[in-house]
Order: C-alpha cells, then sequence, then structure tokens
C-alpha cells in the first residue's frame, strides 16, 4: 500500500505542471468566453516565442548551475544591430546571422568570466546587461529605428496559417528536447548542476560544456532578438527590459531548479504556457499592470519556496535511508 502510494506520489509530482496548467487553462475559459478563441490563442503563443525561447537558455544555463541577466539587454543589442543590417544590406539571412553571432560573442565573454576567471554568473551576466545596453543605446543615440519593411516577416508573417515565430518555438522546443533527453552533451549538464565535483572525477570537461551552454544561449538569445524587433515593427535600444525574468519565471515555475541538475525542456513550455496564460487572462478581465507585476513577482517566490521544500524532503529522506541501512 505504502509503495502504491509512494508511486502515485512520484507520477503527481513529475505531471504537475501539466496538470496546474490544463487546470488554468479550464479556470480561464470560465473567466472571459474569448480566452479560448482561436485568435486569442494564437496571439498568446506568438506572444510566447521570445519568452519561451529565452526560458530554454535560461533552463540549460540553471540545470548545469549557472544563470544569465543579460539576456534581454543583449537581445536588444543584437536585435537593433540586425535591424541597421537589414536596412543597409536588404538580407533577412544575414541580418538573422548578424544577431545570432553577436548574442553569441557576448555569451562568450559571460562564459569567459566565469569558467577562466571564477566570477559568480550572477555577477557576470549582471555586468554584460549594463554594457550589451549601454552599447544599444549608444550605437542608436537612444532612438528608436523605424521602417523596417520586409524585416516584420520574422515576427508577424505566416507559412500558411501558422506564424513564423510559432514555427520558430516550435523547432526550436524540439531541439533542445533532443539535447537535454537524448544526448551525452545533454546529461553531462545534469552532472555538472547537480555535482560539478563529481562531474570533473567522472571525466566531463566542465570548462568546454560551459562554453557550450553559454554559446547555446547566445543562439537562442539571438533569434529572439529578431523575433522581438520584427513583432514590434521597431529596433528599440531600450526593448526587452525584464525580458531574462520572463525566462527565469517560466523555467523555474517549469521545475528546473535553482540548485541545478533539475529542469525539463516540456516543463519549461509548460511553465511558459502558465505565464502566458495568466499574462493573457488578466489583461482580458482589466488587471491593473502593477497588480500583474505584484501576481508575477508571488509566483516566483512560490515556486522558489516549493523548490527548496522539495529538496529539504529529498534530502531528508535520503538521510533516512542511510540511517537505516547503518542500524542494519
Amino acid at each position: 500500500m505504502k509503495q502504491k502510494f509512494d508511486k502515485s506520489n512520484q507520477v503527481m509530482q513529475k505531471y504537475s505542471i501539466f496538470i496546474i496548467l490544463f487546470a488554468m487553462i479550464i479556470i480561464c475559459s470560465f473567466l472571459n468566453k474569448n480566452f479560448l478563441s482561436v485568435n486569442n490563442v494564437t496571439n498568446i503563443m506568438k506572444q510566447l516565442a521570445v519568452g519561451t525561447i529565452l526560458a530554454y537558455g535560461e533552463m540549460i544555463l540553471i540545470i548545469s548551475g549557472m544563470l544569465d541577466l543579460s539576456s534581454g539587454a543583449v537581445l536588444a543589442l543584437a536585435g537593433v544591430f540586425s535591424v541597421n543590417f537589414y536596412k543597409a544590406t536588404g538580407s533577412l539571412v544575414l541580418a538573422l546571422l548578424l544577431a545570432v553571432i553577436i548574442a553569441v560573442v557576448c555569451n562568450m565573454v559571460n562564459a569567459l568570466m566565469v569558467t577562466n576567471f571564477n566570477t559568480p554568473p550572477f555577477i557576470a551576466t549582471l555586468a554584460m546587461q549594463m554594457v550589451a545596453r549601454g552599447i544599444a543605446l549608444f550605437y542608436t543615440q537612444g532612438q528608436n529605428i523605424n521602417q523596417l519593411d520586409n524585416y516584420i516577416v520574422f515576427g508577424q508573417g505566416n507559412i500558411g496559417p501558422v506564424p513564423i515565430s510559432i514555427i520558430f518555438m516550435i523547432i526550436i522546443t524540439i531541439i533542445i528536447w533532443y539535447i537535454m533527453r537524448h544526448t551525452r552533451f545533454g546529461r553531462s549538464l545534469y552532472a555538472i548542476g547537480g555535482n560539478e565535483e563529481a562531474a570533473v572525477a567522472s571525466g566531463i570537461n566542465v570548462r568546454k560544456n560551459k562554453y557550450i551552454v553559454f554559446a547555446i544561449n547566445g543562439v537562442l538569445v539571438g533569434i529572439a532578438g529578431v523575433l522581438f524587433m520584427s513583432r514590434v515593427n521597431a529596433g528599440l535600444p531600450n526593448g526587452a527590459v525584464g525580458y531574462e525574468m520572463e525566462g527565469l519565471t517560466a523555467a523555474i515555475v517549469g521545475g528546473t531548479s535553482f540548485s541545478g541538475g533539475v529542469g525539463t525542456t516540456l516543463g519549461t513550455l509548460a511553465g511558459a504556457f502558465i505565464i502566458g496564460c495568466l499574462n493573457n487572462i488578466m489583461n482580458l478581465i482589466g488587471v491593473n499592470s502593477y497588480i500583474q507585476q505584484i501576481v508575477k513577482g508571488c509566483i516566483i517566490a512560490i515556486a522558489v519556496i516549493w523548490d527548496i521544500r522539495s529538496k529539504s524532503k529529498k534530502s531528508a529522506k535520503v538521510i533516512l535511508v542511510e540511517e537505516k541501512e547503518e542500524c542494519k
């Protein structure tokens, strides 16, 4: 009986985020009849695309025992350079490529500070946040870049009935899921975040993997920068302020543990949808924007407290089992 209870408890813990998402969708559909309309669901997914892509970057970094506070600023920097490059060349592909390169370079600087100079990720990425935002503002002299012409196709265009931004999100979701679930590299990230010393002892090249993680994060931030600028139809040097927190929130709510070594792609996707649905329903029912910020802050606090309590319970169980074995 106890074994069955433990098993059902494990299943509940594993799928709790999806149960919460399903319950939220039902509640939201009762709160506003337009919530489940095709137009509104499509709108939610389009708005989610940038935040979800950033959340995947945050997820793989946190799983590895790091984080990125600079993603919003780097997104803006990559985005404004990409917009201007498109206006000069007319090439959408090269503009996207430039955004990715700029974001990767910024993330390589983060990786250098974290791995080679042992700077805490919090400090390293906070410094990059200020530098990247400053460069973006200096480059544009604080002015928005308008008249983007065909550049808006990334964030506003469709392939058939499906928005391109949603296609980007789906493809990236599949790639990140595969990397984290089915590759040796993905498994090594869980090992590094769980216990870095043990990972080193088992032969994992921790420094190299950290560089790769930051590089992947750079690719994701660069793509997010293009999608963001094209969706708002302007190059905004002051854009995406606080977007790193959107990504962090989605990852944490989706079950990624701040202590490292725990997290899933689908959980992060569900976390992003929970945040997106919450934002949407609060807008639909007319909740004050300041109250919305309070609600989001409370959600982050609850998610972190839940994570800490879950970790404490697991640690207590492990200690109890070890003590029992010693007594035998």
